[in-house]
């Protein structure tokens, strides 16, 4: 099997899971009791806050471990939107995560005004179109750093920067980005942001929210205190701890991967009929490659690269259940049909040429077979 979906969940690291083995096992301990065993998850849960803090260039006390990318959402849309006094207006992008979305959906049930930035057919958020949307009573801007389903990347720090020209906070879904971008929290100028695990190699059911010191935030789950107040909860010492080890291993040149992405898409756009890139051809994630393929049917693209042994996907892994068109593509202006016709293909380092070129052998092939079989239905 060659797996091409790592937009949606990424093997866990054979190193990760032996940086997290001492807290499945003997250092079982709650990280908020006053004992030894107490103290030593509490150790092991400090150092994994530090070199996640390290990573993003913040102070440890900026940091906060969630279950994910969505609660981390959450709680930075929703928190920091309800703890500034006086405002009452969010803007986000239109191709969001639904993590994102469906928040912002809540707080505009909850007597918010929320704006929707409209995105270009490459799936990039103008600035200016930002910068006349801020409002005196804007309370947050949340806009992706990496798109999950099409690889765009916005430009962060340009929009941020507009946003804390005039003091407002700026949130950022970096969960397709982390171990691809530079997620420096002073350069991208960015108040929160948020990180997932399993995205990078840590197992599932652990997250990151960054929020810069002094940012005001209501916190979602209330209870014992935890992290700093902002996330009561028994703390996931060893999802911590592998999440931590994860980023560090995640992180580095990305030259080759660019390579090998845009000669799979060279060869997709050159030999199968009709294959249109979807997405930023250049400020795109770069293990990402994503297509539709209008007059066919995207889920049998999916099902014979499956039979092929090449897994895929249509797009994003969040939506469960849903058989509706992606919204990021129709904002991106393709219209129902053609949405639904979406194959998304995402790889890591670890994803070698010769994988690339077998998919794309496959793709090829089943091109040529809906083309032969169009020929004998039009005999």
């Amino acid at each position: 099997m060659i797996y091409l979906d790592e937009a949606a969940t990424t093997p866990l690291k054979r190193d990760v899971l032996a940086a997290m083995g001492p807290y499945l096992g003997p250092e079982f301990g709650n990280p908020s009791s006053h004992h030894e065993v107490g103290e030593a998850a509490l150790r092991a849960l400090d150092q994994a806050r530090a070199d996640v803090a390290a990573r993003l260039g913040a102070r440890t006390g900026e940091i906060t471990f969630t279950s994910g990318g969505t609660e981390s959402d959450n709680a930075a849309v929703k928190g920091i939107a309800l703890a500034q006094p006086g405002g009452r207006h969010v803007v986000i992008s239109a191709i969001e995560h639904p993590a994102v979305l469906e928040s912002a959906a809540f707080l505009g049930r909850t007597g918010f005004e929320v704006t929707t930035l409209g995105v270009d057919h490459d799936g990039l958020v103008s600035p200016d179109d930002l910068a006349a949307a801020l409002r005196d009573d804007t309370t947050l801007v949340s806009i992706q750093l990496a798109n999950n389903e099409v690889g765009t990347v916005q430009p962060v720090a340009e929009l941020a920067a507009l946003a804390g020209a005039r003091g407002i906070p700026f949130h950022t879904d970096a969960v397709q980005a982390a171990g691809w971008l530079d997620l420096g929290v002073s350069r991208l100028g960015v108040q929160a942001l948020s990180i997932s695990g399993h995205k990078i190699g840590a197992p599932k059911g652990v997250g990151v929210l960054y929020v810069q010191r002094r940012t005001p935030i209501e916190p979602l789950i209330h209870g014992g205190g935890q992290e700093s107040g902002r996330r009561s909860g028994t703390e996931n010492v060893a999802g911590a701890v592998g999440l931590a080890a994860a980023l560090q291993m995640a992180s580095g040149p990305a030259d080759e991967v660019i390579a090998r992405r845009d000669a799979f898409i060279a060869r997709v756009e050159s030999e199968v009929p009709g294959a249109v890139l979807t997405g930023h051809r250049t400020h795109r994630l770069p293990g990402s490659a994503s297509f539709v393929f209008p007059g066919t049917s995207g889920e049998s693209i999916l099902l014979d690269l499956e039979r092929r042994g090449i897994v895929s996907s249509s797009g994003s892994a969040c939506a469960a259940g849903s058989d509706e068109p992606s919204h990021v593509l129709t904002a991106l202006g393709y219209d129902r049909e053609v949405a639904q016709t979406a194959v998304r293909f995402t790889f890591g380092r670890s994803t070698t040429e010769a994988d690339l070129a077998q998919a794309a052998d496959a793709l090829v092939a089943i091109a040529g077979n809906v083309s032969s079989a169009t020929t004998l239905n039009g005999r």
